[in-house]
């Protein structure tokens, strides 16, 4: 290589290598926190179900399930009036109980034994895991009543961008010019020391990380962003639609017609469906709606979505998730990939594990600059 390119190539280094500590000195605990907290999140569902399975699975199963309009009945007798029911997920699985979703708080459901009406308790996070997607989502900020910038969301978000800056400008520092050099760059050394071993640590478990760091930090940044939404989507050929108004008035209205009558065709629904598709993971039935979730790789948020006349319980539409235009099931696919869901235990696993790895990087890069800086100024002092 001519040494004029050579010395480029030198330059070059330098300025990522200033770009890439820069960079991660303000931003490196932002980026832990970010990534523990995701890392954190990926098998929620499962923890809370083996720790509470009273509370997720029946204490017996028996030959038939209560009628759904008597299960809403038993659920809206504790409920206070103003909040309603908005829908009945039925799992294919007869110990899983069945779960009420409510109009608020938001995301919460009633958990209930299908087969006594017993209300076994409300389906919401935990204190920890709460505070692990307030973190993950906000940095543990609040949407701000009066408007105006949401500051914790915003933080996460140019985190995460200048994280994506961060692992391209460290690859680019570290890429050697030999297989050789390729080789001994992935390997994590535990037997020559500390600073060796966090160096390794470093370079090597951000290498090994890096490509699934990416996939998660670009998807992520659709939830912070909305230019960067429109910017994504675009680049996958989609046009960006609006998301549905879920304001106060909807609760206002669906309370006022929060009748036995919403209710009394729900279970004739749910015996089409389930006949139909013997193969299904859940059925969610609502006012005149239901999707049926099938147990498949891909877009996890995926499902086939019906029409129902709520005074007949006819099914009067058909959605097939095959059918749907991009549009329809980008939402879905971002979700998965980001959270490795798209393709079951293994990726979920593996995602934990790079989520993880990504949450270090900054802990050894911190302590890299340090031992870096207390050892130079030890030479300077030896020099004077």
């Amino acid at each position: 290589m001519p040494p004029d390119i050579i010395h480029t190539v030198h330059q070059l280094k330098q300025l990522f290598r200033k770009l890439h500590l820069w960079l991660s000195i303000p931003f490196g605990l932002i980026i832990t926190l970010i990534c523990f907290s995701g890392a954190m999140l990926v098998f929620e569902q499962e923890v809370m179900q083996f720790t509470h399975r009273s509370l997720y699975y029946v204490d017996e199963v028996k030959n038939k399930p209560l009628p759904v309009d008597e299960l809403v009945a038993c659920a809206k007798a504790s409920l206070p009036n103003d909040v309603a029911v908005q829908n009945v997920t039925i799992f294919h699985d007869p110990h899983r109980a069945y779960h009420i979703t409510l109009s608020k708080p938001p995301k919460s459901a009633l958990i209930i034994d299908q087969y006594t009406g017993e209300i076994k308790g409300r389906s919401q996070r935990t204190p920890f895991f709460s505070a692990m997607f307030r973190l993950h989502r906000w940095l543990l900020g609040s949407r701000p009543n009066g408007g105006g910038i949401f500051w914790g969301k915003t933080i996460v978000g140019i985190s995460t961008l200048l994280f994506v800056l961060v692992l391209i400008s460290g690859v680019i520092i570290w890429w050697p010019h030999t297989i050789k050099g390729l080789k001994n760059g992935l390997r994590i050394k535990f037997c020559n020391g500390s600073y060796k071993l966090w160096h390794g640590l470093h370079v090597a478990g951000g290498m090994y990380a890096l490509l699934l760091l990416l996939v998660m930090a670009l998807t992520g940044l659709t939830w912070s962003f909305n230019w960067y939404r429109t910017v994504f989507y675009k680049s996958f050929g989609v046009e960006m639609q609006q998301r549905g108004n879920h304001n106060s008035n909807n609760h206002v209205q669906n309370t006022a017609h929060d009748t036995a009558h919403r209710y009394e065709h729900w279970q004739q629904v749910y015996s089409t469906l389930a006949v139909n598709n013997p193969n299904n993971m859940s059925i969610s039935i609502g006012d005149g709606t239901a999707v049926v979730s099938h147990n498949r790789y891909g877009n996890t948020r995926g499902g086939d979505k019906y029409r129902f006349d709520p005074n007949t319980g006819e099914i009067i539409e058909s959605i097939f998730y095959k059918d749907l235009s991009k549009s329809g099931k980008i939402r879905g696919w971002i979700y998965s990939v980001h959270t490795g869901t798209f393709g079951g235990t293994i990726t979920r696993l593996i995602w934990f594990l790079a989520a993880l790895l990504g949450a270090t990087l900054p802990i050894t890069g911190y302590y890299l600059w340090i031992k870096k800086t207390i050892s130079r100024n030890k030479n300077i002092g030896n020099n004077t």
